[in-house]
């Protein structure tokens, strides 16, 4: 799957999810793993069938990228 089509995926589960994104940076349990699935619900979604092995592994790594992002910036903002 490009980035191109992912990053728009991903970047939409994080704003729907901005209450779980605040737990994820704050390290609260389980909201990782929650994030983390949707962000496998809604590639699936997507592409219209299950992910493989490999795919869901570029989600779980591009998913994390996007969220260490927004908490670099968020801390930005606040300097």
């Amino acid at each position: 799957m490009e980035l191109e089509r992912l990053d728009p995926v991903l970047a939409q589960v994080v704003n729907d999810n901005r209450g779980k994104v605040i737990s994820w940076a704050v390290n609260e349990p389980g909201a990782w793993g929650y994030l983390a699935g949707q962000g496998v619900t809604a590639t699936r979604r997507e592409l219209g069938r299950p992910l493989t092995d490999p795919e869901r592994r570029l989600v779980w790594r591009r998913l994390w990228w996007i969220l260490e992002q927004v908490k670099a910036r968020t801390v930005e903002e606040n300097q």
